[in-house]
């Protein structure tokens, strides 16, 4: 049911490797075709299992067919040595040069259910590199380029899985997440932004400080504003320990990197859980409201915002977590020295980083939704209608978080071939989160700061009223 047409060409043409098959319509099984770079591709057995590449036809582009038997074309060909299929501004590598081009009769095949699947075998990629299907698409550019329309990617430490739903020319480009200039464009903006931030973080904790004693009286401003200050605290620290690392020379000391790794890494936890923190007190602020006095309240936060972060960094520190990160480019060149979790223990990033930032994020936006909602509700009485900024200032005080957590999320879109324009997003409005937070807490406090603190008053003993009234 599969026959070779012929023996696969390997001379003639320096680059170009090509097998001829004859197909049945009748075969019952997937095509199984091997590829190498310096071999050239022959039939596989269904049962063989070898280290180079693997392409996979499946039965249904038989079955469709109108003719008993069918043309297979498949070819192997060095774009180096052959100078073809070279795109304008291409910023991503042909893994080994190589691209495979399958071709069944004398038809275009598209749309198919059950896709091609080629296996490209490659070392351990770059932490620095991601790993993309491609095809060549003639009608892209000035002189076409690489499209991954179609094709899905699934990569592994020692081959990626391409399924496309057509059949064409195919490689594996490997995108660079960053190159140097790009690398070096960040950190200089990021640099500057953090100095900035640092500034305006000591102005707004100046600020808060200022309030909370000229407004002695008001109990819940004051445990506001010293959730704010803590918050403002753990991004001037975050902010302080990135300037001391991105001006760290190469090289330093074991036990100097080590320590500036666990400290950058507790600062970032700290952010994080005081981040969570506003999000529980917005909850117990506008949602519970009623009986919700807890004694020493912002002590209690103090110790669960900056304690648990310690505990998290005291055992990644006893298992070897922290030391020199170095971001690389496909060549290994490095790109920037960093003192943070090292490659080898990325698990710990993924869990105490995105794994807890995405959980922070879910329930504060969870949270967003319920205040927005009761803040909404509370406009059409009566009350609120004598008063209606109190509402605008409920929006107000959960944007806190919200900005928070929407530019922090910023972070997941930052992977894949587009991932430089929101590097850029991420690296500028994290750096500046200090000067927001000071204008937030400009607008919301200063100068109305009696007439805003009473429209948030006036919220909480409308809802207390609403609810006993309920009751």
């Amino acid at each position: 049911l599969v026959q070779a047409a012929g023996p696969a060409l390997r001379g003639g043409l320096a680059g170009l490797k090509v097998l001829l098959l004859n197909v049945s319509r009748a075969v019952t099984h997937d095509v199984l075709i091997s590829f190498s770079p310096t071999e050239g591709p022959r039939v596989l057995n269904t049962t063989e299992h070898g280290k180079a590449g693997k392409i996979q036809l499946p039965t249904e582009i038989f079955r469709s067919l109108s003719s008993w038997a069918v043309r297979v074309v498949v070819t192997v060909l060095n774009i180096q040595q052959l100078g073809m299929f070279k795109e304008v501004n291409q910023t991503g590598q042909v893994l080994d040069h190589t691209v495979v081009g399958i071709t069944v009769g004398e038809t275009s095949i598209s749309g198919l259910q059950d896709p091609v699947q080629l296996t490209f075998t490659h070392r351990e990629l770059p932490h620095a590199v991601t790993p993309q299907c491609v095809f060549w698409d003639p009608s892209r550019g000035v002189a076409g380029g690489w499209s991954s329309s179609g094709c899905a990617t699934q990569p592994g430490d020692k081959g990626t899985v391409c399924s496309c739903d057509h059949l064409t020319f195919f490689t594996l480009l490997l995108n660079p997440a960053l190159d140097r200039s790009t690398a070096q464009a960040l950190m200089a903006v990021a640099t500057a932004g953090c100095a900035v931030a640092v500034a305006f973080s000591i102005f707004t904790i100046a600020f808060c400080i200022f309030l909370r004693c000229r407004f002695r009286s008001e109990e819940t401003l004051r445990i506001n504003l010293g959730l704010h200050m803590n918050l403002v605290g753990s991004l001037l620290l975050l902010n302080l320990a990135f300037l001391l690392n991105s001006g760290l020379p190469s090289g330093t000391q074991p036990g100097t990197c080590k320590a500036l790794g666990g400290l950058t890494h507790y600062c970032l936890l700290c952010c994080f859980t005081w981040m969570a923190l506003e999000g529980c007190h917005l909850y117990l602020l506008f949602v519970k409201v009623l009986g919700t006095y807890i004694h020493h309240y912002l002590a209690k936060l103090c110790l669960v915002g900056w304690g648990f972060p310690a505990l998290v960094v005291v055992v990644a520190g006893v298992i070897g977590s922290y030391g020199e990160y170095s971001i690389q480019t496909m060549d290994h060149q490095v790109i920037a020295h960093l003192c943070w979790i090292t490659s080898k223990h990325l698990l710990v990033h993924y869990i105490t980083n995105c794994g807890y930032f995405g959980l922070i994020f879910l329930f504060n936006m969870a949270v967003f939704g319920v205040v927005t909602q009761k803040s909404c509700c509370l406009k059409g009485t009566e009350t609120m209608q004598r008063d209606r900024k109190a509402w605008k200032v409920a929006l107000v005080a959960v944007g806190l978080f919200c900005l928070l957590g929407a530019t922090w999320a910023l972070a997941f879109l930052t992977h894949g071939t587009s991932s430089a324009s929101m590097l850029y997003l991420f690296t500028i409005l994290n750096s500046l989160q200090g000067i927001f937070i000071f204008i937030w807490l400009v607008v919301l406090y200063y100068p109305k700061t009696k007439e805003t603190t009473g429209s948030l008053s006036h919220i909480i003993r409308h809802d207390k009223t609403t609810t006993a009234s309920q009751d």
